[in-house]
């Protein structure tokens, strides 16, 4: 088995799975502004997959060669469902499976995502059938479902799994993310990390904003291997590249902005025909571009009246001399 894990550089910084937000498109807005050293296909479920085919997918699973290392990250309460769709991400082409066992939305806890910290058993079936596919196994998961000190025996429990990496978003399934990531735990985990499975590579999530951040991060609490950024791309589509902390010109910081939101919309545009998205998805990507400039709040707004790409873009020609910097 090719396992990609051992060859990257530490500490690796890792973009986050999100749910209707990392697709093909955005992967390759965030490629453009600095790429991270791994990608996280959008969470694609097992059972959908088998029963409904591409169709209940919706595109999740749409890739590119210059995208890579990229991992699937797939989810499901059922271990041969997960077998079958790791199988298939072989197939096309991804270096590795990753299965989801904390995401909180009522619509994964059905049968899969946060739900399998409740049924330790079954995340164990479910990481032995992915690995029948011949790709590096990883798990992303939260501390507990409920309580923050369910953390040790769960954690503890996967790591005996023996698989290649354990993501950790340092929050429970209840706090979902209203409550500040607990960092403070950190240090406990690597030493459980150290005790069971010294060659699973530990990676932290959770309110972390920058590269720059996560390595002050991984300096203060060593053995720590890998960085996973979510919603830090959401205030700073550069903070893989380290360049929205470094002294830029202002100007020249919203200039970019400006310019990754129209290879946005080149890219949405190209894509259309395999993912058919809606529209209406792409505003919620506007915030990110349209900021810290006079009237970015009434350009949004009115941005968010748009019906298409062309709109989009006529609206910020017209607007591109009052666009002051």
């Amino acid at each position: 088995m090719s396992n990609f894990w051992q060859d990257l550089p530490q500490p690796f910084f890792i973009l986050a799975p999100m749910e209707a937000v990392t697709d093909v498109v955005f992967r390759h807005v965030v490629k453009q502004a600095g790429a991270p050293d791994i990608f996280f296909s959008e969470f694609t479920n097992a059972t959908g997959w088998v029963h409904a085919g591409e169709k209940a997918i919706g595109g999740r699973l749409i890739k590119t060669d210059d995208e890579q290392p990229i991992v699937a990250q797939i989810w499901g309460g059922e271990p041969g469902d997960m077998e079958q769709l790791a199988k298939h991400c072989k197939h096309l082409g991804y270096r590795g499976i990753d299965i989801n066992m904390g995401c909180p939305a009522k619509s994964a806890i059905k049968s899969g995502g946060s739900a399998l910290i409740r049924n330790p058993q079954l995340a164990a079936e479910a990481i032995r059938a992915a690995k029948t596919a011949g790709l590096p196994v990883s798990v992303k998961t939260r501390l507990g479902y409920t309580y923050i000190d369910e953390w040790h025996d769960w954690l503890a429990h996967l790591l005996r799994q023996d698989i290649v990496n354990l993501t950790i978003h340092l929050r429970t399934k209840k706090e979902m993310s209203k409550v500040p990531a607990h960092h403070e735990l950190i240090d406990e985990i690597v030493r459980l990390r150290d005790e069971i499975a010294p060659q699973t590579l530990l990676t932290i999530n959770g309110d972390i904003e920058t590269r720059a951040h996560g390595l002050r991060l991984i300096a203060e609490h060593p053995g720590v291997n890998g960085v996973m950024i979510g919603r830090g791309v959401f205030h700073n589509p550069f903070c893989f590249s380290g360049s929205g902390e470094q002294e830029v010109g202002e100007q020249t910081h919203k200039q970019a902005l400006l310019d990754l939101l129209y290879y946005h919309l080149n890219l949405f545009d190209h894509y259309q025909e395999q993912l058919h998205r809606p529209f209406e998805t792409l505003k919620r990507f506007f915030k990110i571009y349209i900021r810290d400039f006079e009237g970015a709040s009434d350009l949004r707004a009115a941005l968010m009246l748009t019906h298409s790409t062309n709109e989009v873009r006529e609206l910020l020609a017209n607007h591109k001399q009052s666009i002051t910097f």
